[in-house]
């Protein structure tokens, strides 16, 4: 089974992700859903999708839910607001340092989708507390650039299907980009999607142990 039929299985099991997922797999997205995105994928760290729920809510009712409301907004106000999603101290740091970098450093949203893909990632990375599933997250989901996000869900499928090769970060991410082939941004964000929703539900296709192998040319 290579990578295109294992998205093909997955979306004949699951449909088209939703739920959590709708905003996330949006096609296009405003300015407004992109900056909320990338609140999301600092507050989901290390904490289940109600609790980011919960804090989001918080910061939406406050006027607070863009990245200019979270870096305008007093510390101590912001960690009351975002204390359910966990870690909140270190999450408020990481919220107000990737506000000033998106903002500030790169010119807002569009601006910094502008910048080249590889660029806009090492920026990412450079920030104190932006992993490479982090900025994977925010580049695939809130900037549609073609780089596959992978997490806890997607190494698991790898292992569990007996993925050949470099079970690295880079070498799983490269392995499902080299399996799409054409770079396809919709494809990426909602094959990611399905992998995670297929993990947590009751029919996962972990049930099925045949292997995952690249399609011989």
């Amino acid at each position: 089974m290579d990578v295109k039929t294992l998205y093909s299985r997955l979306l004949g099991i699951h449909g088209n992700p939703g739920g959590q997922w709708r905003l996330w797999c949006k096609r296009p997205k405003t300015t407004g859903e992109k900056e909320a995105v990338a609140i999301e994928a600092i507050l989901t760290q290390r904490v289940s999708w109600h609790n980011v729920m919960l804090a989001t809510e918080n910061l939406r009712m406050s006027g607070c839910f863009s990245l200019e409301g979270v870096l305008d907004c007093d510390t101590k106000r912001l960690l009351s607001m975002i204390r359910p999603s966990g870690f909140y101290r270190v999450k408020a740091e990481r919220l107000k340092v990737l506000s000033d970098y998106i903002l500030n450093v790169c010119g807002g949203m569009e601006k910094a989708g502008e910048m080249p893909l590889d660029c806009l990632r090492q920026g990412l990375l450079s920030l104190k507390g932006v992993g490479e599933e982090t900025a994977d997250d925010i580049l695939l989901y809130s900037f549609g650039m073609p780089v596959f996000v992978v997490d806890q869900y997607t190494r698991r499928l790898a292992e569990s299907l007996d993925l050949p090769g470099d079970l690295s970060y880079t070498g799983v991410r490269e392995f499902f980009e080299r399996g799409i082939g054409n770079r396809d941004c919709a494809v990426y964000q909602d094959l990611h999607a399905l992998i995670v929703i297929d993990a947590k539900s009751g029919k996962s296709i972990l049930n099925h142990r045949e292997p995952l192998r690249e399609e011989k040319k």
